[in-house]
């Protein structure tokens, strides 16, 4: 962090649930095929809540696993949030709702909505009250029900998206030279009608026209996103690179927001990373926004590609647009 205390990431817990929906089930259900998925987005399968499981559900088990792996005891959190496009309600805050599942006896909370970008503008937010003194516990959760918004009948968005949680503790450094380094972080809102959900808001309530229309699920203009995210996930790369005196040749490893496996590579390219330079893991999970940052650590972490000393670029483009990034050196 450029001022305050040293603050690092202690660990993570991700969930995913159990029931899988693979391409060829997805053939059965619209005229799409696991090649052309698999072409277009490198997704060979996603997982999907079990009946009556929201983003609360998914967010405390992810919790709980952080907590098991680290030795956090629940009532230790000071401060839990939530990133999430998929919220269990409009209100109360997601937040409060894992507060009350956990059991935590003392703590405040909140939900920051970045869409893809979720859980690295949160981790900033909470990096900013450890940095600050205010907190030394502080439990960032990227965690999305991407399938209660996704139209099953439009073959362009079903594809992409599946559910996950993922959970990370955020503490003052032990050792100062292994913490989080930099943010960087833009918007740009002309990006609006290309990824949206139109109806639900103070816009657009819901009515039966609505419903009617299916506006309550995402809606994309898959080539300007695609567009916008490989050009930005370059430039947010060099920008927070260059401001702290790295080349993209220092990087250990890349995690990107894990929306397409062409986004990825082709930005990666641009960058001049070897393949073993960047993590690309969507092909089990698909799009799960807020959550696929952590799934990837937690998946770099577990096959060894991550360790105590590397130097790690967290970098995402969402809808809004939203683009953020963060430099990371790792503490474990």
């Amino acid at each position: 962090m450029k001022s305050g205390l040293p603050v690092q990431i202690s660990g993570i817990g991700c969930y995913v649930p159990e029931r899988v929906l693979d391409n060829f089930e997805l053939e059965r259900m619209v005229e799409t095929n696991n090649e052309w998925i698999l072409q277009r987005t490198g997704i060979s399968e996603r997982h999907i809540v079990a009946k009556g499981e929201a983003t609360s559900d998914m967010a405390e088990q992810a919790v709980r696993r952080l907590c098991e792996s680290t030795g956090l005891k629940i009532a230790e959190i000071e401060l839990v949030i939530v990133a999430t496009v998929t919220p269990d309600k409009v209100f109360p805050a997601t937040a409060c709702l894992v507060q009350h599942k956990l059991g935590i006896p003392q703590t405040w909370g909140f939900d920051l909505s970045g869409a893809c970008c979720g859980f690295v503008y949160a981790l900033c937010v909470g990096a900013s009250f450890v940095a600050s003194g205010f907190h030394s516990k502080v439990v960032v959760v990227g965690a999305d029900t991407m399938s209660s918004i996704v139209d099953y009948q439009d073959r362009a968005t079903c594809i992409l998206f599946g559910d996950a949680a993922g959970a990370v503790l955020l503490e003052p450094a032990r050792d100062a030279a292994n913490a989080l380094i930099d943010f960087y972080h833009e918007v740009d809102g002309s990006g609006e009608p290309a990824l949206q959900m139109p109806a639900g808001g103070s816009r657009m309530p819901p009515s039966c026209e609505t419903v009617k229309n299916r506006l309550h699920f995402v809606k994309q203009d898959g080539q300007t996103v695609f567009k916008y995210a490989v050009r930005k996930m370059e430039e947010v790369s060099r920008v927070i690179l260059e401001r702290n005196q790295f080349a993209p040749q220092d990087i250990h490893l890349l995690v990107p927001h894990q929306a397409n496996a062409r986004i990825i590579r082709s930005s990666a390219e641009r960058l001049g990373l070897r393949n073993d330079q960047y993590i690309l893991n969507l092909y089990k999970y698909g799009n799960t926004t807020a959550a696929t940052i952590p799934l990837a650590l937690r998946d770099a972490v577990e096959g060894h590609r991550l360790g105590k000393g590397d130097l790690v670029l967290l970098a995402s483009v969402g809808a809004g647009f939203t683009v953020g990034s963060a430099l990371v050196r790792w503490a474990y």
